[in-house]
């Protein structure tokens, strides 16, 4: 009688691991089109920002740092960022592509960058660096 309490837990224990590798495969897969994307995002904000640099137009475009989205917007109040909109915290964006919200939003700009800006870049970089 033992025996085929065994052979059906092991089935059992097969199909789950079966089932662990397929939803890996599948997360790997949409792992792959979201990078995919944000690599899209990412070269149609750099076109734009070119091409606007070209017209004489210095502008600042909030990203998405996930998926590199430009259509990043401010969370609203009625939607969970009270303590943003009164004041006591950075406001919060959100990414209506992908879902992210935080209170920290990357910025693209065309804007020509100082001696200054460069050197706190790379400072930034090497604390970053550091802290690996």
């Amino acid at each position: 009688m033992e025996q085929p309490n065994y052979t059906a837990a092991r089935k059992m224990s097969e199909t789950q691991t079966q089932k662990k590798k397929r939803k890996k495969q599948q997360l790997t897969v949409v792992e792959q089109v979201q990078e995919e994307t944000a690599i899209q995002n990412a070269t149609e904000v750099a076109q734009a920002l070119e091409e606007l640099e070209k017209q004489g137009v210095v502008l600042d475009i909030q990203v998405c740092p996930k998926c590199k989205s430009p259509k990043v917007k401010r969370a609203q109040s009625t939607g969970g960022d009270m303590w943003g909109h009164i004041g006591m915290l950075p406001p919060s964006y959100e990414c209506p592509d992908c879902g992210w919200q935080e209170r920290v939003v990357l910025k693209a700009s065309n804007r020509k960058m100082s001696v200054r800006d460069v050197e706190l870049i790379r400072e930034a970089m090497e604390l970053g660096d550091e802290e690996k």
